[in-house]
C-alpha cells in the first residue's frame, strides 16, 4: 500500500508538473508568434515598395559607362539652353529626375563647388547647385550654366559585386567654351530603377589636392 500510495504521489507530481509546462506553453506561444507576425505586413509592404521601385536584374559596366555619358551630355545640355536664353532650370529639373533617384531612396550628394552647404539630400538643393537662383544657397552660381561643351569620363574602377548597386570612381574633365579643361575627381553609386535605368544614389567630387593650396 505504502509503494502504490508513493507511486501515485509521483504520477500525480509528474501529471501536475506537464499540465504546468503545457498550460505556459500554451500561452507564451501564441505571445511569440504575435510579436513575429506583427512585422510581417511591414515587411511585405517595404519588398512590394523595393519590387515596384527597383529591376531585380545586376547592373553592368557597360550600363554605368553608358549612364557616365548621359550624365555629361546632360550637363554640356543644361549649358546649352542656358546660352540660348532657353528654359535652362526646366532642362536641369528634368536632368535630376533622370539621373538621380530623389524618388527612390535618400541620395547622397556632395558637390564640387560646395563650401557652406556641402551636402545636398533633397531635389531642389540639387537643381539649385547645378542652375543657382535659390536664396537658401546664396554660394551656388550655377555649375551646369558655366557653360561647359563636353564631359569625359575616366574611370579608375567600376565595382558591381553587390550586382543591385555599382560604384565607379576617377577623373571627370570638364570642357569650357573657351577651350580650358578642369579636372574633378569623383566617386558615383548607382542603381537601377523598374523601369531598368541607372539612377544616382551617390554622387561625391572634389578638385584634386593641390599642395601650394591655390
Amino acid at each position: 500500500m505504502r509503494k502504490l500510495s508513493t507511486l501515485m504521489t509521483k504520477t500525480t507530481l509528474v501529471a501536475a508538473t506537464v499540465m504546468l509546462v503545457t498550460g505556459c506553453s500554451a500561452v507564451a506561444k501564441p505571445q511569440m508568434e504575435h510579436s513575429a507576425s506583427s512585422n510581417v505586413p511591414a515587411l511585405k509592404a517595404k519588398a512590394l515598395d523595393n519590387a515596384l521601385l527597383y529591376s531585380d536584374e545586376c547592373i553592368t559596366e557597360r550600363e554605368v559607362v553608358t549612364a557616365q555619358k548621359m550624365w555629361g551630355d546632360g550637363i554640356v545640355r543644361i549649358g546649352a539652353v542656358f546660352s540660348n536664353d532657353g528654359d535652362y532650370s526646366g532642362e536641369a529639373a528634368d536632368f535630376i529626375q533622370a539621373m538621380y533617384g530623389y524618388d527612390l531612396s535618400s541620395v547622397l550628394f556632395k558637390p564640387t563647388l560646395a563650401a557652406n552647404d556641402q551636402f545636398r539630400s533633397s531635389f531642389d538643393a540639387a537643381l539649385s547647385y547645378f542652375v543657382g537662383g535659390n536664396n537658401a544657397y546664396e554660394e551656388d552660381k550655377g555649375f551646369a550654366i558655366k557653360p561647359y561643351t563636353n564631359v569625359k569620363f575616366d574611370n579608375v574602377g567600376i565595382i558591381n559585386n553587390s550586382c543591385r548597386m555599382a560604384v565607379a570612381m576617377g577623373n571627370y574633365f570638364f570642357t569650357d567654351t573657351k577651350g580650358g579643361e578642369t579636372k574633378v575627381e569623383y566617386t558615383f553609386a548607382y542603381v537601377k530603377d523598374s523601369d531598368g535605368d541607372l539612377r544616382i544614389v551617390a554622387h561625391q567630387s572634389s578638385l584634386p589636392y593641390n599642395p601650394n593650396g591655390n
